[in-house]
């Protein structure tokens, strides 16, 4: 394994997070903290309560996932997109560095990246509201996970999207509106039973569920099938960016 390879990727990706930190790291805890106003001033004080758990607490999770999902997509994207839109991508293909190689740099940078705004975000939310995580090693291994299998995502976006649009198209028409409708700001067992059923079908419900589960105990899903299906996209991810790199899918023309 050529390590120094994988430290030179991984290490020009992190140079580029901190030249923009406003847009990278400003803005999402901005965001979130906005989202703290409005939900959790204005509407938790009306719902004082939900399956135990104050609103204020009980959308922690949410709001963690919701930031961290878009911005590994949008750092994974953006970081195999521009070497793409550039032309450099070719020097890299042409170096003595294969796939999997690459995949680490810019993905473990991507992941990287949100995993670090999703602790300042756990951190930014004390001044908020008060909660206490019951399993913090479930926690973290459902942060890492999250980060680590939408970055791969964000990775298999950055290579399909042929410009800007399209790499802006997923995350805003798709990412987004899942994780609004995937439980975030309620528990799904206050939806009617019919939609109780069809958003089962949205896989952005498992993640924020055992995340949900790791701080207070309780979620809308079992733990089990929650992991299982985080480590169904993690796998159907790698499987992609294979066969990506075996065809030369949109990367050598």
């Amino acid at each position: 394994m050529n390590l120094i390879a994988i430290w030179s990727i991984y290490k020009f990706e992190m140079s580029r997070f901190t030249r923009t930190l406003m847009q990278s790291f400003v803005s999402p805890v901005l965001t979130t903290s906005l989202y703290f106003v409005v939900f959790g001033a204005a509407i938790g004080s009306r719902i004082q309560e939900v399956e135990g758990v104050s609103y204020g607490s009980f959308i922690v999770p949410g709001l963690i996932m919701l930031s961290v999902m878009t911005q590994s997509v949008s750092n994974a994207s953006f970081g195999i997109y521009l070497p793409k839109w550039t032309g450099t991508i070719f020097e890299l293909l042409s170096a003595p560095v294969n796939f999997f190689e690459v995949v680490v740099g810019y993905v473990g940078a991507a992941a990287t990246k949100a995993l670090f705004i999703g602790v300042v975000i756990l951190v930014t939310s004390f001044f908020f509201v008060g909660y206490n995580v019951q399993y913090p090693l479930a926690m973290i291994a459902f942060l890492m996970l999250t980060c680590l299998s939408f970055s791969l995502f964000g990775f298999i976006l950055g290579i399909w999207a042929q410009n800007f649009e399209q790499l802006q198209l997923v995350p805003l028409l798709v990412i987004t509106p899942l994780v609004f409708l995937g439980g975030s700001f309620y528990s799904i067992s206050m939806l009617p039973p019919v939609w109780q059923t069809i958003t089962l079908f949205n896989p952005v419900v498992y993640l924020i569920s055992g995340f949900r589960w790791a701080f207070f105990g309780e979620a809308d899903v079992a733990i089990g099938v929650s992991l299982l299906a985080i480590t169904l996209f993690t796998g159907i991810c790698l499987f992609l960016i294979w066969r990506i790199f075996k065809t030369g899918y949109r990367i050598r023309s």
